[in-house]
């Protein structure tokens, strides 16, 4: 009994000594997780680092590609001047920055690697099993070791018929509580993108169009909604994050920067989002609802899109010459993936400038 008050004294000495000491408090949570050399000297000498998910690696395509993807990504971070920190949970441990060792494991295991939400941390480094981090895990981690820049292609979103569903992604929640800012190309039309906006403003997180006044819809610039607000430079998200970071403020919410898709892919997207408006339309016709709707719409959208025709406008060259997928039948799935890689590496590169730009805030 007594031993039982003592642990319970002490555990109560220790989290006062976390409210008191918080620092005490955020080195003790470091030393929970592995961080790389690159990105534990970056950190400590307020150089820009840039946090990336991991399940376009282990889920997004199949191996070797999905290495080479990751590869290039991480590249184009650092040919901008930051540092990149890819997350990922081996052997129960949580990863910060991947050496290529680690990048060629989590890419060879695939989908075997299980798909790693904020609610599935505790589990998968419970059974010292591999993770690949969504964006809410990857938010949790970045948050931890102090990483204030998070670069994804797309966030979740509120699901249409939400209302009766209550499908709306935690990434949403995730951001509400979490003081880093995302760089993504918003969210897909396929869902509603005003009640995403709207739950965004619930959980206090400020989003901003890059270079825009409208919100954009992942595979096009515009999704008929104005955007909160709009910054117009690497430099002026800098300002906003430095401001958010402020511990003066102590704002805990998150920040989104949505960032329209580039020019070169603009085109190809509008073909998917015309073919997703029609999928909409009859979905709203044929009375498909709920849990049916988005099965439904991913199904029509790729024999609308006829697969093969939209792949060759959609993929870079590099990408068609990579998967020599001209004459084949590809999947809406497989199309999203690969649009996602491309905004991806879009919003690398803007995601890394933004970076560099808060590391030079005085």
């Amino acid at each position: 009994m007594a031993s039982s008050s003592s642990s319970a004294a002490l555990y109560r000495i220790s989290n006062l000594q976390n409210h008191i000491s918080p620092l005490e408090a955020t080195n003790k949570l470091r030393s929970l997780v592995k961080i790389s050399p690159q990105v534990s000297e970056a950190l400590s000498n307020g150089r820009a680092v840039v946090a990336l998910e991991s399940t376009i690696i282990s889920h997004g395509m199949p191996y070797p590609q999905n290495l080479q993807t990751a590869k290039e990504v991480e590249s184009i971070v650092r040919e901008n001047g930051a540092v990149p920190a890819t997350i990922a949970i081996l052997n129960g441990v949580p990863c910060i920055g991947l050496n290529e060792d680690e990048l060629e494991r989590l890419a060879s295991l695939g989908k075997s690697v299980q798909k790693t939400a904020g609610r599935d941390i505790a589990y998968v480094v419970a059974t010292r099993g591999n993770g690949a981090t969504t964006v809410s895990a990857t938010l949790f981690f970045a948050s931890m070791v102090g990483i204030q820049v998070f670069v994804t292609g797309g966030i979740g979103g509120v699901h249409r018929h939400a209302n009766q569903t209550m499908d709306i992604s935690s990434d949403l929640i995730a951001l509400g509580r979490t003081p880093i800012a995302v760089i993504s190309a918003g969210v897909k039309s396929i869902l509603d993108i005003p009640k995403t906006l709207e739950y965004l403003e619930t959980q206090e997180v400020y989003v901003a169009a890059y270079k825009s006044d409208e919100f954009p819809a992942f595979f096009t610039e515009k999704s008929g909604c104005k955007a909160p607000s709009r910054v117009d430079s690497p430099e002026d998200c800098a300002r906003v994050i430095g401001k958010y970071a402020n511990k003066k403020l102590n704002r805990q919410a998150g920040i989104l920067f949505a960032v329209p898709i580039p020019k070169q892919h603009s085109a190809a997207g509008n073909l998917i989002e015309s073919a997703t408006q029609r999928a909409l339309t009859e979905a709203r016709e044929q009375n498909v609802t709920g849990n049916a709707e988005t099965p439904f719409l991913l199904a029509r959208v790729n024999e609308l899109t006829g697969g093969t025709s939209l792949a060759a406008s959609i993929l870079s060259l590099e990408f068609r010459n990579l998967y020599r997928i001209q004459n084949s039948n590809v999947s809406v799935e497989f199309l999203d993936t690969v649009s996602d890689i491309a905004l991806v590496k879009n919003n690398a590169l803007i995601g890394s400038q933004i970076a560099v730009a808060l590391s030079q805030l005085t």
